[in-house]
């Protein structure tokens, strides 16, 4: 039997050693570590049976329209923004995305952030690196508090929100969410206060965090607005998506003061180059953020465990639609519109 053709376009990893000892002989892996659609030959978008997708190439709807035989995208991770979702449902082109991995990393992702303001840990780690005897000292540390019966509002209660209001309620605080997807009744469920508006949440919030995807919806869902309806002294945190938040705002608010702390595993442009504001005067070290910020490279993801998860799940959502049928976490309904 001919191997289908599956063309990874922007692979993280160039060794696809783990898909492949999914799929054996019955796919065959055009592998390129790409970010511009143009850099790959037309013909391997044209003859691909399926896409396999990272996170660095956008595949716009000119890209879409090169794919001839393509009858899969299979996005290598939960945000799947970086694919024209709508693009692929005219085309009749499903899009899965591989939504059951990094959850547990990602939920202790977003309380270690807040953990590290919290407790201080990054000004405490400066003064003792500094100087071993005028820096034992735990006073006069930016953010430090106590966290038991402090509000946290989770924005976006799916998986993740999930994983994280219950690490966040056996840290004794009192979580709060708002979630207009979901149905009415969810809350009792889960045992979780429920508040309309987001207004809401960011007003009785001490600590929020941010569990959406990025969609026209969602795009600069905290921006100065709502950061000026967040309470003095509250922290912001955002593991999911970096369009989520206004980084020049939140620049703003912090040094304003207005804003005590905030922890970003994720920005606008991955790599962030060149660097907002804020992420300027935290490199700079400057006095007013110091102890005050925390960033990390969108990795709140990662783990050797997940990543194999991840991967793993890639692989078998391939094999099991393009030799089984089974269609497994499609993004895109209604792809399937013209054949019906």
């Amino acid at each position: 039997m001919t191997p289908l053709k599956i063309l990874v376009p922007d692979a993280h990893l160039r060794d696809l050693d783990v898909e492949r000892g999914v799929s054996g002989h019955r796919l065959d892996y055009i592998v390129y570590d790409e970010t511009d659609p143009a850099a790959i030959p037309d013909e391997n978008w044209r003859s691909c049976d399926a896409l396999l997708v990272w996170h660095r190439m956008k595949i716009t709807a000119d890209v879409v329209a090169k794919l001839e035989r393509c009858r899969l995208i299979v996005r290598v991770g939960v945000g799947y923004d970086n694919v024209d979702g709508a693009a692929c449902r005219k085309k009749g082109i499903p899009l899965s995305n591989v939504p059951n991995y990094g959850t547990t990393e990602v939920a202790d992702h977003a309380l270690a952030m807040l953990l590290y303001l919290t407790r201080g840990l990054g000004t405490y780690e400066k003064r003792l690196k500094a100087d071993l005897v005028t820096g034992f000292l735990a006073e006069d540390a930016p953010v430090v508090r106590r966290i038991r019966g402090a509000t946290f509002g989770a924005i976006g209660m799916g998986r993740i929100g999930t994983a994280i209001a219950r690490r966040a309620a056996g840290f004794d605080m009192r979580v709060i969410y708002v979630d207009p997807s979901l149905p009415e009744g969810h809350e009792l469920g889960l045992g979780i206060e429920r508040v309309r508006t987001q207004a809401e949440l960011l007003q009785r919030s001490d600590i929020v965090s941010l569990h959406v995807p990025l969609s026209d919806a969602t795009r600069n869902i905290i921006g100065a607005p709502e950061l000026a309806q967040m309470k003095p002294g509250s922290i912001l945190i955002n593991v999911a998506r970096g369009g989520l938040v206004d980084v020049d705002a939140l620049h703003d608010a912090l040094k304003s003061g207005h804003l005590a702390a905030a922890g970003l595993d994720v920005f606008p442009k991955e790599p962030p180059v060149p660097a907002p504001a804020l992420l300027e005067a935290w490199r700079a070290e400057a006095p007013w953020l110091a102890g005050r910020f925390v960033a990390s490279p969108h990795a709140a993801f990662y783990s050797e465990a997940g990543y194999l998860d991840m991967r793993t799940f890639s692989a078998e959502i391939l094999l099991e639609f393009l030799f089984h049928g089974r269609l497994r976490n499609n993004v895109n309904p209604g792809w399937d519109a013209k054949a019906a």
